[in-house]
This record gives structure tokens, sequence and C-alpha cells, in this order.
């Protein structure tokens, strides 16, 4: 265990915790919902290279290792109290580079009211402060105009184009790569989000 994990973080009626064994049922009801909202964006794992985790239990297994080697932290996102998706913090690497990938999913019933460029600022400043990263990236295929809109709204700048990237749905797929540093936000990514807000 380290300072940084595990946490819950909680801004209004949002909450980051660390994604739980008891979660899994609320877990499996809403991505069987959303399965087909979920599914162009879903990471696959390409043919003969072994599967990903088989069940909800093993991937929470696997997750709770990796967070508690310090390469990864799995945040459910709770919204008043209930269970509605996931950020991931992962591919942490320290030493020179002290740095991370952040990937996330919401339930579709709740998108559109703001809750995912909140729950992804919080995660981000827990990463720049308690945590002690120095940069964020946030990878997002072309299409994905629901994720693109969380950058926007959060002004994460696009460094770059990786054709070929990640496989998911079941091919390789090109992504826009979008980074942040800890000096690009001093003020923190919340309140940048709440200060663009409160001017629309």
């Amino acid at each position: 265990m380290t300072p940084a994990w595990p946490v819950v973080l909680r801004r209004g009626g949002v909450v980051l915790r660390p994604l739980e064994l008891s979660d899994g049922k609320a877990w499996r009801e809403v991505r069987a919902r959303n399965a087909a909202w979920l599914k162009p964006w879903d990471a696959t794992v390409p043919p003969g290279t072994g599967g990903r985790p088989a069940t909800y239990r093993s991937l929470v297994r696997k997750l709770s290792r990796l967070a508690r080697e310090d390469q990864a932290m799995p945040f459910a996102v709770e919204v008043d109290g209930a269970f509605v998706g996931q950020v991931t913090v992962n591919n942490i690497v320290r030493g020179s580079a002290q740095f991370a990938s952040i990937g996330y999913w919401l339930d579709q019933q709740v998108a559109g009211r703001g809750i995912m460029p909140l729950a992804v600022a919080m995660a981000i400043d827990h990463c720049f402060t308690t945590a002690g990263l120095h940069r964020v990236e946030v990878c997002i295929r072309p299409e994905n105009t629901n994720s693109l809109r969380v950058v926007e709204k959060l002004d994460i700048h696009e460094v770059g184009y990786a054709p070929r990237f990640l496989h998911i749905d079941g091919a390789w797929r090109d992504h826009r790569i979008f980074a942040i540093t800890a000096e690009d936000c001093p003020e923190g990514l919340v309140a940048r989000l709440e200060s663009h807000q409160s001017q629309e």
C-alpha cells in the first residue's frame, strides 16, 4: 500500500473508490445493459495471445494485484451511491518517467451529465498530487465522440496519433493521443473544469 492507494475521492455527488469484489452484481448489470453501447470501445485480445480475465472476480483480483504493486488504480465511479462506471489509471511507470495512462467507461443512462469529465479530473488531480505522477495520457479512438468530449472539456491537448495502437472490438484500431503534465494545470483539473462551467 502507498499513500495514493487505496483512496476514496469525493466531489459533490461523484465518488471514486477502489473497485471491489462486492461490486460484481452492479458491475455485471451495468455492463450487460450497456453491452452494445460499449462494444465498439472495449479492448479485446488478439487471437492466440491469451485471454482477458474470464470473470469479474478474476478481473478485480488482477487489478487489485496491480494496485498493490503501484502499477494501477482501478476506481469504481458512484453517483449518489449508485455504481455507474469505472476510471482506471493504468500502466503506472515510476523512475524517470512518473507516467500513467487512464481509461474510463460510463453507464449510458447517466451520460451527458458531466460525470465522466469530473471523474477523470478527480483521478488526474490525485495522480499529480498524492501519487506524485508527472504525466497522464489518454488514448482515444477517433470515432469515439463521447470520450473525445471528455478531454475537450478538460482542455487536455492532443500530442500524437498512433496507427493500429490497441486491439479493440476485434481489430487493431488507430488512436488519438492526448496528454497532460502537472505543469499544465497547477490549479488542478477539477478547478479548471469548474471554472469553465461557471463561464458557460
